[in-house]
Order: C-alpha cells, then sequence, then structure tokens
C-alpha cells in the first residue's frame, strides 16, 4: 500500500493517528487495517499484534461476537453505530470504552477498500455521571462542533452529522470529494489554504473565522469559525488534517451590530441641524438595513418648538425629514424632505407614535391596505417595488416623541427579523438624541437670533449730511449669534453718532449684553454727552452690572471686557470727535481713495475701570468714508492683525465705488473662509451742510434784542421758503431767547439750521440747565419751555466747551 505522497507505510505507519484519541480502522469484513498509538495506550496491544487480525480478538468475550454481528448489520443499514462496549486488555482486565463506527469512503490509504472508522472513548476517565448512552450518543452524534477528516489530498473521509447539518450536502456527496466540489458558496480556496499551512508546518490553525453562503440556508450569510490541526502516524507523518467548526453567526451579527452602531455615531449627528440629522439616518440605514427609509418628524420639531403629547388620538402634523433609497433619486416616495406629510389612523405607523412601541411586520401582508390607507398612490408604489418587509420605530429621546422612522425592504431576499429590529431602534435612539439636540439648538438659535436682530438696527436712519452702508456676519452655527453690534444715532444740531462694539462670547448672553449696552448707549447720547464722557458712563453702568451679577460668572463676563468706539460728525463744522474703549480704530478714507488710521487714544476695555478716556477730533474733507468694524474682520487665528489691517486697506482703496458695494467687496476680500468670530461693518461716506442751510447771528443780552431775534428768523425762514414754520419759530426763538438773557449770560448765539428738519439753537456762556415745568393757573410765568415742548417734534440741552446749548427741532412742511 502506498501513500498519495509517496511514504511507503509500514505497520507502524497507519494513518489518522489522532493523537490521544483511541482511533482504529476496520475493513468490511472485520478485519484491523489501522491502529493508532493512542489505541495502543488504551487496549495495550502493538500494531504488530492487530493489524490484518480479526477486530472480534479485541471483545471481552467469545459471546460478544453475536453483538458486533447486530452492530455490523446497523452499520451497513445506517451508515454509523455508536454506543457502549466491553473490550478485553492485553493484560487481561477488561475496558469499559465509548464506541462510534463511521463509514470512510475508499481511498488508496487503504487499498481502495470500504472501511469503518471506529472512535474509542476510555469510560473509567469520565465522570460517573456521564457515563451514560444518550451522552455519548450526544458527543459522537448531536455535538454542536462539525467535525471532518480530510486526507493529504484534501479529501473528505470522514465527517460527523453536525457538519453534515452545516454543509447541507448529503454525506454520500462530500466524501472524496474536494471541498470546492461541494460547497460553492464558502471561499473553499481560502480553507484550502489554511488545510495546506497546517499540513506543512504541523502547526494547528485555532479559529479561524469566515463567512458565506451554504446549501442549508443558501439565502442567508453565516459566520464560521473553525480550527485546524494535523493528523500524524506513530512516526509522526502527516496523514491528514482534521477540522473542527461551529456556526458563530450570532456571535459575528452582534459584533458587527456593535461596529455598525459605532460607525453610525460618526455619521449620524454631524452638524447641528435637525433635517440633515435625519437625512443622515436614512442615508446611513440604505443599503445597511433596508432597502428604503423614511424619517418624518412633528411638524413643531422642525421648526424648534417642544412637542406636545397629544391626548387624543388623533395624528398631529408630521412633515418628511429624511429619506434614502437603493435606487437613484427615491422613486418609492411620494413625498420630498419638507413636505408634509398624510398618515391613516390605522396604520403601523399610526400605532407606533400613540403606542410609542415599534412595529415589526415581518411579511407586510395584512398591513398594507392600513399603511396605505386611501392613497393609491401609495398602494401603488408598494405593488411596483414589491415592498414586503416594514418595521416602524418611534424617534424618541428623553421621553418624548419626535416623530416615526419607517424601515422597508423590497430587493432584500430575507424579511426582517427580531434583531434586525432591535439594531433599527438603536440606530434610532442614537439619531433621536441628535435630533433633539438639533432641535434645542433650533429653538436656541432662533431666539438668539430674534433677540439680537430685534436689538439690532433694522434699517439704519437715512441722513443728507452721511450715507451709510453695514454688513452683520455671525459665526459658523456651532457657535451661534455674538455680541457684535453698529449703530447710527441722530443727535442735534444735524450731528451724527456712529458706532460699534463688542461683546465678549456668543449666544443668548451676549446677544442680551449687546441689547443693554445699546439701550444705555441710545440713552447717553440723547443726554449729547461728548465721547469720552459718554464712554466713562458707560464703564460706570457695565462696573455695576457686574457687581450686580456676583455668582453669574457667564452673565457678567458678556459685559465686562467689551469693546466700544463712538464718534460723532457735525455736518456744519465737518469735524468728527471719536473716543474709543479697546477697540479697533477706524478707517478714513479720503476723497482721493487714501485710506489711514487715525491714532485715538486707545483706552481700557469697559468694564475695567482702571483708566479714564480720551477723545480725538478730526476734520474730515466733503465725501470722506468712514470705516467701523470689529476685530473678527481683520483677525484670525492664523492671521495677523497688520495683516487683516493691510487687506482692509486696499479694500477700501476705492472712491468711486458705491457704498453698499464697497460694503460687499470688502466683507468679499477679507472673508475668504467662514468667519471664527462675529464680524460688524459699518461704512458712513460724510457730506457738509452748505452755508445756505446755516444762519448764525451773535446777539447782545439786551431784553430788546428779542424783537430783533424774531425779525431774523422771519426773515431767514423767508429766504428758505418755510412760511408756514414762521409764526411757530418766531414763538421759539423768543422763548429761547428771553431765557438765554434772564438766566444766562452772554454773549448769545442764534442759530438756524435747515436739514431734514428746521433746528432753532440758542446758546449762552452759563452752565445752568433750564427745567420743563407745568404752571398752575395762577401762575403768571414759566410756561416758555412747556410751549416750546408743545411745538416742537423735541428739545434739548447741550453742553459746550463755553456754556450750554438749547435747541428745538420743527418738521418741514410736506413738499406740494
Amino acid at each position: 500500500m502506498t501513500s498519495p505522497e509517496g511514504i511507503v507505510p509500514t505497520e507502524a505507519h497507519v494513518p489518522f493517528d489522532m493523537a490521544d484519541a483511541a482511533t482504529a480502522v476496520v475493513d468490511a469484513v472485520g478485519t484491523v487495517v489501522g491502529w493508532t498509538a493512542a489505541t495502543e495506550r488504551l487496549l495495550g496491544y502493538p500494531a504488530a499484534e492487530v493489524l490484518n487480525k480479526p477486530a472480534s480478538m479485541l471483545l471481552a468475550s467469545p459471546e460478544d461476537a453475536v453483538t458486533a454481528q447486530g452492530i455490523a448489520e446497523q452499520c451497513r443499514d445506517q451508515g454509523s453505530w455508536g454506543g457502549l462496549v466491553t473490550l478485553r486488555h492485553r493484560s487481561g482486565r477488561l475496558v469499559e470504552v465509548g464506541l462510534r463506527l463511521t463509514g470512510v469512503s475508499p481511498s488508496s490509504e487503504f487499498c481502495g477498500r470500504s472501511c469503518w472508522l471506529v472512535s474509542a472513548i476510555d469510560l473509567s476517565k469520565i465522570p460517573t455521571w456521564a457515563l451514560s448512552g444518550s451522552l455519548l450518543e450526544a458527543f459522537l452524534v448531536r455535538s454542536p462542533i462539525g467535525m471532518a477528516v480530510l486526507s493529504p489530498d484534501l479529501r473528505y473521509v470522514w465527517m460527523n452529522d453536525t457538519l453534515e447539518r452545516f454543509g447541507g450536502v448529503p454525506r454520500d456527496q462530500r466524501l472524496g470529494r474536494r471541498m470546492a466540489d461541494s460547497l460553492p458558496g464558502l471561499d473553499t480556496a481560502a480553507l484550502e489554504a489554511q488545510m495546506r499551512k497546517v499540513l506543512d508546518s504541523g502547526k494547528p490553525v485555532i479559529d479561524y473565522e469566515y463567512r458565506g453562503w451554504t446549501m442549508a440556508d443558501p439565502y442567508r450569510e453565516h459566520a464560521y469559525s473553525t480550527s485546524f490541526f494535523r493528523l500524524d502516524n506513530a512516526d509522526g507523518h502527516p496523514v491528514g488534517v482534521c477540522y473542527m467548526g461551529m456556526d458563530v453567526t450570532d456571535r459575528w451579527r452582534a459584533r458587527e451590530r456593535l461596529a455598525l452602531l459605532n460607525e453610525a455615531g460618526t455619521k449620524i449627528g454631524s452638524t447641528l441641524d435637525v433635517m440633515r440629522t435625519s437625512q443622515e439616518l436614512a442615508e446611513f440605514a440604505v443599503p445597511r438595513l433596508a432597502d428604503f427609509v423614511t424619517v418624518d418628524l412633528l411638524e413643531s420639531v422642525l421648526n424648534g418648538a417642544e412637542p406636545i403629547a397629544t391626548r387624543h388620538k388623533t395624528l398631529p402634523a408630521f412633515r418628511r425629514a429624511g429619506q434614502a433609497s437603493i435606487h437613484k433619486g427615491t422613486p418609492e416616495s411620494i413625498a420630498s424632505p419638507g413636505d408634509p406629510i398624510s398618515i391613516s389612523q390605522a396604520s403601523p405607523f399610526a400605532c407606533c407614535f400613540f403606542s410609542g412601541e415599534a412595529v415589526l411586520d415581518a411579511v407586510m401582508d395584512a398591513s398594507v391596505a392600513a399603511w396605505t390607507g386611501d392613497d393609491p398612490a401609495r398602494a401603488q408604489r408598494v405593488r411596483e417595488f414589491g415592498m414586503r418587509s416594514l418595521m416602524v420605530v418611534p424617534i424618541c429621546a428623553r421621553g418624548t416623541i419626535l416623530g416615526v422612522a419607517s424601515f422597508v425592504r423590497s430587493r432584500h431576499p430575507d424579511p426582517f427579523e427580531e434583531d434586525d429590529l432591535l439594531l433599527a431602534e438603536e440606530l434610532v435612539a442614537r439619531a433621536a438624541l441628535c435630533v433633539d439636540n438639533a432641535r434645542r439648538y433650533t429653538r436656541e438659535h432662533t431666539a438668539a437670533l430674534a433677540l439680537q436682530r430685534s436689538l439690532m438696527p433694522h434699517n439704519l436712519p437715512g441722513s443728507p449730511v452721511l450715507e451709510v452702508a453695514s454688513r452683520y456676519l455671525p459665526t459658523d452655527i456651532r457657535n451661534g449669534v455674538g455680541g457684535d453690534w453698529f449703530d447710527v444715532i441722530p443727535l442735534s444740531g444735524a450731528r451724527v453718532a456712529l458706532v460699534v462694539g463688542d461683546v465678549v462670547g456668543h449666544g443668548i448672553n451676549a446677544a442680551a449684553g449687546m441689547g443693554r449696552l445699546r439701550t444705555a448707549v441710545h440713552t447717553l447720547a440723547d443726554m449729547d454727552l461728548p465721547p469720552e464722557e459718554l464712554l466713562a458712563h458707560l464703564d460706570d453702568l457695565i462696573i455695576r452690572l457686574g457687581e450686580e451679577r456676583v455668582g453669574e460668572e457667564d452673565i457678567a463676563a458678556a459685559f465686562l471686557g467689551a469693546t466700544f468706539l463712538y464718534a460723532v460728525y457735525d455736518p456744519v463744522t465737518r469735524r468728527c470727535t471719536m473716543a474709543r474703549a479697546g477697540h479697533p480704530a477706524p478707517a478714513i478714507v479720503a476723497p482721493d481713495g487714501e485710506v489711514t488710521f487715525p491714532s485715538l487714544p486707545a483706552g481700557p476695555p469697559l468694564g475695567l475701570g482702571s483708566l479714564p478716556f480720551e477723545s480725538a477730533e478730526l476734520e474730515l474733507p466733503e465725501g470722506s468714508l468712514i470705516a467701523l468694524y470689529t476685530d473678527g474682520l481683520i483677525e484670525t487665528r492664523d492671521q495677523d492683525i497688520d495683516v487683516g489691517l493691510a487687506r482692509l486697506s486696499n479694500a477700501l482703496a476705492q472712491p468711486g465705488l458705491p457704498l453698499e458695494d464697497l460694503c460687499s467687496a470688502v466683507v468679499d476680500a477679507l472673508l475668504t473662509s467662514p468667519p471664527s468670530d462675529d464680524v460688524a461693518l459699518l461704512l458712513a461716506r460724510t457730506h457738509s451742510l452748505s452755508p445756505g442751510h446755516v444762519a448764525s447771528w451773535d446777539l447782545p443780552t439786551d431784553p430788546a434784542v428779542v424783537a430783533s431775534a424774531r425779525s431774523l428768523t422771519v426773515r431767514q425762514l423767508a429766504e428758505w421758503g418755510l412760511d408756514e414754520l414762521m409764526t411757530t419759530s418766531e414763538l421759539i426763538v423768543s422763548e429761547l431767547v428771553t431765557n438765554a438773557i434772564r438766566h444766562g449770560t452772554g454773549p448769545i448765539r442764534l442759530r438756524l439750521i435747515r436739514h431734514d428738519v428746521l433746528i432753532c439753537e440758542v446758546a449762552d456762556a452759563s452752565n445752568t440747565s433750564p427745567r420743563l415745568r407745568h404752571p398752575r393757573t395762577t401762575d403768571e410765568g414759566g410756561r416758555g419751555l412747556f410751549l416750546v415742548a408743545q411745538l416742537t417734534r423735541r428739545w434739548g440741552t447741550r453742553y459746550t466747551e463755553g456754556g450750554k446749548l438749547i435747541w428745538a427741532e420743527q418738521d418741514l412742511p410736506a413738499p406740494t
């Protein structure tokens, strides 16, 4: 007998020496043709004493031959036998063994004869409680581990019943054949490569995992874990390879599910956007879990509102938030993202929403009509695309249902199972938290934007003396709105205040802080304070606010360290007075396009209260441009502020460009990527009032001059064509000049300014502030300022370097 690999066998060179297993080979007539060292250890007979002799010599007594005959008949009928048998040791003692006989296909190892592989287990080494025929039968026949023996040329020579069930191919169609001939659904080339490696090296391969389809379950992929070890004879020569495998599909699916959930954590919820998060859930589940997925959310959720649980069996309004399909363009859907969704009250969708529990309709039979309702278009799509398995899962976060996700299979051959539902619930649960976070952010972001927009100027006031254009760009959506702001405030005497500020931080606290500062600035500006005094008052206010917010550091921080710039432009004198608190200096663009950054006293940021504030005054030619901005425009993480100022200077040097176009050009030039901080930009082009719009007179402190003041006023109004205002203007001038003579000191100056309103100013050298009184009917005086207040749109007092100035404004008559 010659082995396949050219090894000439001897009596000691017997095939299938299975290490510690007691194994022998008996031919069809009962002759021993194979003997292993383990069998020699069990029964004491060397191979030379038993090979080519009857196997009956090993029985305990001659009477057992009848038993052996019965075993042989059962083997011929059923192909195998297992049970308990008593054998006799060479020394004469009896050995109780568990015996298993399995047919082996004809092989060159045994001269082409059909044989029986006999495996014996020494029962003396097995605990007493385990010595039962049923236990032995379970080990040999019903073991969950599939086992097989292959010859050196990798052909099956033996396998147990479990492996036969795994493959789904009958034993007689596998014995004597290679793996590839009977298991086309597996990567047999890789498996045979593992076995060849074991045959060559003698080192076993443990827990080699692979996946594939078998005839036992051709429509479902399974995973297997297999170990290979070489079979050697007594001389150590390889005579075959054995492998033991088990189905680990559940373990593989659990591991795959965990990996899928980990991947979902990186793919779902990448933005704080409800619609985008819903779409990410749908796209992730297709085709990993389903062929068609829809995500429908409550309409209130899309708006960022808190979802309200319905107490009645009435479905609230839903909108499609996300959908995905294995087909391009999602033809299964009759709705697009953002569209309202029509839902049947009897559908699994409604059942899932009201119960808060997932619904699994594996074969989607009776629920089709309920799911499609009275919508023929939806029913047509179910039939057209062969939708046959359905899962509906509630999108629930923090105890509140936000919507419902539906998973459908059409092309996938297997219906949904409980494991699929568990995976869908896990995916939806993770996505639900992201959706709810996005909803909450949407609500807070919308509230912050609404607050900020309500506090920011909607329409900057126009003026013949100042053209303005502005831009506000909030930082990226993750950081939300901030505290950057700007303003244009009309002042008395046709003057205009330009304001820009930056409150520390982002979000509602910063927006609220900005709003409080803006209100305070308007109040202080209405008092006609010089810029440096206004900043001092604002600094004191922020210090007091910080003291009030002890223990609320996040709110106090929004005020502390805020930067601010306040500029007042006078179109009569063409002078601009500025003061700043830690804010970047403005850019001044001359009419010829030359850009300069005036050297202004910096001043500390607001709320520090350490240094005084100082102002600087500039004279601006007609048509000059003032650019106020926040540091987000010129400063980034990777760019020095000097580089930003240079780029700003280049962008502003376009004197012929309209103001709105110039504003856009500056933003485009400096913000080449999304800003890392809020950006505010305010551009103002100055114009002066011509001498024909201003008339002024110096008056002596003589009561008789009041009549002259009235005459001068009437004559000037006639020249301007404002005859309708003569009467009221005479009265106003009379009262203001009289008060200046009576309560102030000289010299007195009367000035009329024709602007978008008619302004009357009377200045004197006194610091005494007039007070509006409400005289009693018996009083003979005290009604002057009361009458002025009634006849004008507004009036007030402004302190100057040489005293004070009382002013009053009247609306110009409508043009005819």
